[in-house]
C-alpha cells in the first residue's frame, strides 16, 4: 500500500491476492481429495483382509480341536459326544468361502 519504501504500491483492490488465494484453495482441495481417495481405497481392502484372517484362524482352530479330540481319545476321555465340539470340528475351507463371496459380488 506504499508504506514500506522500496516496495511498489500494491493494488488496493486486492485482486491479485484474491486470485492467489483461489489458486491455493484449488490446489489444496485437489490434494485433499487425492489423499481421501487413497485412504478410501486402503479402507476398502481392510475388510477383505480381516475376513481372510478370520477364515484362516477358524481353519487352524478346527485343526487344533481335532488334535485335542484325538488326544482325549488316547486318554479315554469321552469328548466326542459333545455337540458343540462336533460343530467346531467341521472344517471350513477358506478358499471355498472366498470363492463363494466373489461369485456373489459378481452377480451384484
Amino acid at each position: 500500500m506504499g508504506f514500506i519504501p522500496g516496495v511498489p504500491k500494491f493494488d488496493t483492490s486486492f485482486v491479485v491476492l484474491a486470485m492467489e488465494a483461489s489458486v491455493e484453495a484449488i490446489f489444496l482441495s485437489t490434494f485433499v481429495l487425492i489423499s481421501q481417495n487413497r485412504m478410501a481405497a486402503a479402507a476398502d481392502k481392510r475388510p477383505d483382509l480381516d475376513l481372510q484372517i478370520s477364515l484362516l484362524t477358524e481353519h487352524e482352530l478346527t485343526k487344533l480341536s481335532q488334535l485335542v479330540v484325538e488326544i482325549a481319545k488316547r486318554l479315554d476321555i469321552q469328548a466326542h459326544a459333545d455337540p458343540e465340539l462336533q460343530e467346531v470340528q467341521r472344517d471350513i475351507a477358506p478358499e471355498v468361502v472366498l470363492d463363494e463371496i466373489e461369485a456373489q459380488q459378481e452377480k451384484n
